[in-house]
């Protein structure tokens, strides 16, 4: 009686695997350390296989990033086009910082690691303008809300803002997916630390 064979995945599929895959090989390796080898053999295929979906590794690391920051910018612009108050502005990109985080989790690890280096090549230029693009909208909060006195106006907005980005991306290093905590609540309880601190008042 003849076996049955597997179902293929279908093209697209398979390219989202393989990018899946690279990205976790990316966030654990380094990209410099990370071979078209390696990434195959994780994938389980031929290292030559995988040319017949991308033309090189530095193919895969573009849409990689590409994905999980277009994906961030149409979350930000949704949270901006809202108009909200300051407060609510930051909690509400805080938040959808932590569900990229959970939806990206690998992207933002390599993001972290590589992004500086990467961007003084072309092809990773927009690595640089997400950057402007992320300063930018954060520090303009952070006014907004001294402005109207919804935050302090002692506070260094600048060190503000690395301290507020720093504690919430880091988070990539330790998160994930389908654990204890949905990125909402994880979100709640950065939120409670850092806007109302962790003194008994």
């Amino acid at each position: 009686m003849p076996t049955k064979k597997k179902p293929q995945a279908a093209p697209d599929e398979r390219r989202r695997e393989i990018l899946g895959t690279a990205a976790e090989v990316f966030a654990a390796q380094g990209y410099n350390a990370t071979t078209v080898r390696k990434i195959a053999d994780e994938a389980g295929m031929l290292a030559g296989s995988l040319y017949y979906h991308f033309d090189s590794k530095e193919s895969m690391l573009e849409e990689i990033l590409r994905t999980f920051l277009d994906e961030l910018w149409s979350g930000y612009d949704a949270v901006l086009d809202a108009e909200l108050g300051p407060r609510q502005t930051l909690e509400a990109l805080v938040t959808e910082s932590f569900r990229e985080i959970d939806r990206h989790r690998a992207a933002v690890a390599i993001y972290q690691k590589e992004a500086g280096q990467l961007a003084a090549q072309q092809r990773f230029e927009f690595l640089a303008e997400s950057q402007r693009r992320f300063e930018e909208t954060w520090l303009t909060t952070l006014e907004r809300g001294v402005a109207d006195q919804v935050f302090r106006a002692d506070l260094d907005l600048r060190l503000t803002y690395r301290f507020v980005r720093d504690t919430v991306w880091v988070a990539a290093s330790w998160y994930r997916p389908g654990g204890q905590h949905r990125p909402e609540e994880i979100a709640r309880q950065y939120l409670a630390m850092v806007l109302d601190g962790i003194a008994e008042r």
